[in-house]
C-alpha cells in the first residue's frame, strides 16, 4: 500500500471517535478472517470435487493390464448402438470412440449434440499406445465438459466426458460471500456494542476530568470494577485525584497557618513603627531607653520574620531533592560535627557529649545540616542551664538527647506537624516549623525520624534519625535515594 494512502487512512482513524474506531477495526479484522476462511473453504471444496470427478472418470475406463480391452469390440459395441460397456452407464457421462482421424462414434450415436468436439490432443492419444490425457472441452451443443482420453491400442482411444463443476463452485462462492457479509455485519454490530460497554469507564473518567477542569474541585473519584487495564487506569486516576486533593489541602493549611504566624510579628512590628512615627510627628521624643527597647524589639521581630520566611521557603520546595539543590554523597558525621559547633555557640552553658562514627549518605548537604541544626536547637532550647546534650552517630542512626522537661505522650503525634507548638513552649521563640523541616529533609533522603522519651526512662527527649548509607566514602553518587519509610508510630515516638 502506498505510504500516502496509509497516512490518509491513519489520519481518518484518528479523527473518528475511539468507539467507532474500535468497531471499524473489529469489522475489518473479522472481514479479513472470514474472507480468508471462506476462500480456503472454497479451495478445499474445489480440490475435493475435482479429485472425485477425475477418479470417477478414470474408473469409467477399466482396462485390466492382464486382459486389455479389445479396441475392435469397443468400436463395434459403441458404433453398433449396443450401449456402452458396464463401466459407462452414468447419465451425466458421455463416452466417445476416437480414431487417429477424429471421432468415430458416441454412446448416443443418434444424438449429434452429445458428440465430443475432438482436439489434436485426443487424436495424439489415439496414435500413441498406452497414453492418456486430461483436458477441458465442449460437446457439439456447446456444453462445457471435463474430458479424460485413454488409448486402447490399434489406433483407437476411448474418451469419457462429464459436466464441469464450475457452476457448483460459483454457487458455493455466492453462498460463502453471503455468509461472510452477514458475519461482517454481525461483527460490526457486536464490535460497536463491545466498544460501548468497554469504554463506559473511560466515559465516566472523561466526565470526572471535565468536571474537575470546569469546577476545579479536585478529589473526585470514579468507581472501579475488575482488574483489567481500564480498572488500573481508574485506580491511577483516583490516586492522582486524591493526591491532588491532599496537596491542595496541605497548601491551604500552609497558607492559613503562615498567615496566622506572620500576623503576630507583623502586628507587633507595625505597632512599634507607628509609635516611633507618631513620636516624631508630634515632636514628643521617646525616652532613650524606650526608643532603644523598641528598636531592639523591631530587630528581633525582623529576625523572626526572616527565619519564618526561610522556613516557609524550605517547606515549599519540591521533595526528593528536585528543588535545584545538589544531591551528592555527603559525610553525615562532618555535618553533625559542624552542627554541634554551632549548637555550642547557642548554648554556652551546656555540655555536649559527642560520639560520631563515619557515615556517608546521599542527599543535600545544606538541607541535612539545617535538619541536624534544628534538632540541636530544640535540644538547646529545652535543656536546663548547665544541662547535657548527647549527640551520637552509629551505623547510620543519629540521636540527639536533651535533659529537658520532655514531651507529653498525647502531644507526640503532632510534633512534626507544621506550625504546631506545645502549649508549654508557646512563650519560647520559634515558628513551629523546625521539626517539619527535619521530617521533610529526612524523608527526601530516604530515611526516617522519630521523637520520643529517652531510652533510659530519664528526663528529656530523644530524637533519632536513621539514614541509609555506608561507613565508607565509596557510596555511589548515582545510586537512587531509597523511598522514605511510611509515617507511623515507632519506639514510643512519632515517625516521619
Amino acid at each position: 500500500m502506498d505510504r500516502s494512502i496509509r497516512l490518509r487512512i491513519t489520519d481518518w482513524l484518528r479523527r473518528i471517535p475511539l468507539r467507532r474506531r474500535l468497531a471499524v477495526l473489529t469489522a475489518v479484522a473479522v472481514a479479513v478472517a472470514v474472507a480468508v476462511s471462506a476462500f480456503s473453504c472454497w479451495l478445499l471444496v474445489r480440490d475435493q470435487l475435482s479429485r472425485q470427478r477425475d477418479e470417477r472418470l478414470r474408473a469409467y475406463i477399466t482396462v485390466p493390464r492382464a486382459r486389455p480391452m479389445d479396441p475392435i469390440a469397443v468400436v463395434q459395441q459403441f458404433c453398433g448402438n449396443h450401449g456402452p460397456p458396464p463401466g459407462l452407464r452414468q447419465s451425466d457421462t458421455v463416452a466417445s470412440v476416437i480414431g487417429p482421424d477424429g471421432l468415430i462414434c458416441t454412446t448416443n450415436g443418434s444424438d449429434t449434440g452429445t458428440a465430443l468436439n475432438v482436439t489434436a490432443a485426443d487424436e495424439a492419444v489415439a496414435m500413441e499406445p498406452g497414453s492418456d490425457n486430461w483436458r477441458d472441452g465442449t460437446l457439439a451443443k456447446g456444453t462445457e465438459v471435463r474430458v479424460y482420453t485413454r488409448n486402447l491400442g490399434m489406433g483407437v482411444a476411448l474418451a469419457v466426458a462429464t459436466d464441469r463443476i464450475d457452476g457448483q463452485l460459483d454457487l458455493l462462492a455466492l453462498r460463502l460471500a453471503i455468509v461472510a457479509a452477514c458475519g461482517v455485519i454481525m461483527a460490526s454490530s457486536a464490535g460497536l456494542l463491545v466498544a460501548r460497554a468497554s469504554l463506559k469507564p473511560v466515559d465516566r473518567l472523561t466526565d470526572v476530568v471535565e468536571h474537575i477542569a470546569r469546577t476545579e474541585e479536585v478529589g473526585a473519584t470514579i468507581p472501579v470494577a475488575g482488574t483489567d487495564e481500564i480498572a488500573r487506569l481508574s485506580e491511577s486516576f483516583n490516586s492522582m485525584s486524591t493526591a491532588l486533593a491532599h496537596s491542595r489541602d496541605r497548601q491551604t493549611r500552609l497558607i492559613a497557618d503562615a498567615g496566622h504566624e506572620l500576623r503576630t510579628p507583623l502586628t507587633s512590628l507595625r505597632t512599634n513603627v507607628d509609635l516611633l512615627v507618631r513620636s516624631d510627628s508630634t515632636g514628643r521624643a521617646l525616652p532613650p531607653e524606650t526608643r532603644t527597647r523598641l528598636l531592639g524589639n523591631m530587630q528581633a521581630q525582623m529576625g523572626e520574620l526572616s527565619t519564618l520566611i526561610g522556613d516557609l521557603l524550605e517547606l515549599s520546595r519540591p521533595t526528593n531533592g528536585r528543588s535545584g539543590q545538589e544531591i551528592s554523597a555527603v559525610a553525615l558525621h562532618e555535618i553533625a560535627a559542624r552542627a554541634v559547633d554551632r549548637g555550642r555557640l547557642r548554648g554556652p552553658g551546656l555540655r555536649f557529649e559527642v560520639r560520631l562514627q563515619p557515615w556517608y549518605v546521599r542527599g543535600s548537604a545544606h538541607s541535612l545540616e539545617r535538619a541536624v541544626i534544628n534538632l540541636l536547637d530544640n535540644a538547646v532550647k529545652y535543656s536546663p542551664p548547665g544541662g547535657t546534650v548527647d549527640v551520637s552517630l552509629s551505623g547510620g542512626r543519629l540521636t540527639v538527647r536533651d535533659r529537658g522537661p520532655g514531651i507529653a505522650p498525647d502531644e507526640l503525634p503532632y510534633v512534626f506537624d507544621r506550625f504546631w507548638r506545645s502549649p508549654s513552649s508557646r512563650q519560647l521563640p520559634g515558628s513551629g516549623l523546625g521539626l517539619s523541616i527535619v521530617a521533610q529533609t529526612v524523608r527526601d533522603s530516604g530515611g526516617e525520624v522519630t521523637l520520643g522519651p529517652a531510652d533510659d526512662g530519664g528526663p528529656g527527649t530523644l530524637a533519632s534519625v536513621l539514614l541509609p548509607g555506608s561507613p565508607s566514602a565509596a557510596i555511589s553518587p548515582a545510586a537512587p535515594i531509597p523511598p522514605a519509610a511510611p509515617a507511623g508510630e515507632h519506639d514510643g515516638g512519632r515517625t516521619a
